[in-house]
């Protein structure tokens, strides 16, 4: 049945170029979107103004001498007229046009017996020759993979992804300029780093053949812009890809979007303040603040230092994270945690630092940040060990890093934001495959 279709629709293509017309030229010459159209359409109907439109064709019914078809933007659709009186190449189009099509018309507003806000097509032409039907049915669509698969018929049929698609889009731009009104200098780092570093993570290895030489997808920027801060950029953030070899699940997808930020001069309590500033617009509910040793005890029923530091955090993810489900600041980790945070004054055991946690996920982790080159190093070396006996998660030794904090770092502040987690919880989405566009997912067999 497909191959039939298949078949007809390229037989059709050939008949097009046979007959002088390109089904798919470069020059379109568009000059309004079915959207606003609609919108001023008393205007327009009443000064008769030429219209040109351009967009997908995703209805059609034919009467004969009379095609009525709805044409579909960015914007929205219209319904369109095509008039055998009206065109010259009428036949062509009839014999030519699929629903999947791409069409430009021109015409004029035109309202029909039933009232229906049209336009009446003075010319029209086939800019893309659909090959491939679309599919029906794609609303009742059960397999979800195969949704993120084809993502792009997802787009055209679900207004929900699109929306989401839009809204994210929006909200990134929302944070970049919030950041530039204060102050902040958006930077770029290396995405292929000698050492992965910056958060515990397995990190997938890739290697430069010109340079012979093993190099990893970054897990976090966090390592190079704090090199920035040591150079004298005080206020900087970037906004970019990380890549960690782990699981898939509700809240993670191997490859994600972060916005990572450091502030010289400022501490986490200031820098939990900015959160709530940046971020309450998009996280509803009222926002507390605990101690992990308060809620590590509240949920898991235990001593956190009672827990291996080996496994400590473990614990914590899946005993005690899950169950916090509206907006928490949870402060003051283990130092076994935050291996690249200050150590609190009146307790070295404990670091200054935060997480914001909503809905059971991590959306924002921020810290006063270590600036002592000998204790980085020491936290490093441990770290080292812990990888060297079998931990791949754990954070490398990075010389360069140390070298570039031994010519002195200023106090400071960073944070990193999981923009795929924000965006959930802002679009009341359960999972981060459905706000990330294409997903990761496993081959098909």
């Amino acid at each position: 049945m497909l191959d039939d279709i298949l078949k007809e629709r390229f037989k059709r293509r050939e008949q097009l170029i046979a007959a002088g017309s390109d089904p798919y030229p470069a020059t379109i010459k568009r000059t309004a979107l079915a959207e606003a159209v609609l919108k001023d359409f008393a205007a327009l109907l009443k000064k008769k103004t030429k219209l040109t439109l351009a967009g997908r064709v995703i209805g059609s019914r034919d009467q004969g001498n009379l095609i009525f078809a709805d044409l579909s933007d960015a914007s929205g659709k219209i319904q369109i007229i095509l008039k055998k009186d009206n065109l010259k190449n009428y036949k062509e189009i009839k014999a030519g046009m699929d629903i999947g099509d791409f069409l430009e018309v021109s015409g004029i507003a035109f309202k029909t017996a039933r009232g229906e806000k049209s336009l009446e097509v003075k010319s029209a032409r086939i800019i893309t020759k659909s090959i491939r039907p679309l599919p029906s049915g794609w609303h009742g669509f059960k397999d979800v993979e195969e949704r993120f698969r084809k993502r792009y018929l997802d787009l055209l049929f679900n207004p929900d992804v699109k929306d989401k698609a839009i809204r994210r889009s929006e909200i990134i731009r929302e944070l970049r300029d919030l950041l530039a009104k204060e102050g902040f200098l958006e930077v770029e780092t290396p995405i292929l780093q000698p050492v992965p570093g910056g958060a515990k993570a397995r990190p997938f290895v890739t290697h430069h053949n010109a340079l012979d030489t093993d190099l990893y997808l970054r897990i976090a920027p966090e390592l190079y812009l704090k090199r920035l801060l040591v150079g004298g950029l005080e206020k900087i953030f970037e906004i970019g890809r990380n890549f960690r070899n782990e699981g898939m699940d509700r809240d993670h997808n191997p490859e994600f979007t972060m916005l990572e930020m450091y502030w010289a001069y400022q501490d986490y309590k200031g820098l939990m303040k900015f959160v709530q500033k940046m971020l309450k617009k998009y996280i509803p509910g009222k926002w507390s603040v605990v101690t992990f040793a308060e809620i590590f005890k509240k949920h898991s029923g235990k001593d956190y230092k009672s827990v291996d530091a080996k496994i400590l955090d473990e614990v914590f993810k899946h005993e005690v994270r899950p169950k916090i489900i509206s907006p928490t600041f949870v402060i003051d980790y283990p130092e076994s945690i935050m291996a690249l945070a200050k150590l609190k004054p009146e307790n070295s055991s404990l670091t200054e630092s935060f997480q914001l946690i909503v809905d059971g996920a991590e959306i924002v982790k921020g810290f006063s940040e270590m600036n002592d080159p000998v204790i980085q190093r020491a936290q490093m070396e441990r770290q080292e060990k812990a990888f060297r006996a079998g931990d791949q998660e754990s954070t490398r030794v990075d010389e360069d890093f140390l070298e570039a904090l031994e010519y002195g770092m200023p106090p400071a502040a960073g944070l990193g934001i999981g923009i795929d987690r924000l965006i959930a919880v802002a679009t009341k989405t359960n999972a981060v495959k459905e706000i990330i566009l294409f997903p990761m997912l496993k081959p098909k067999e």
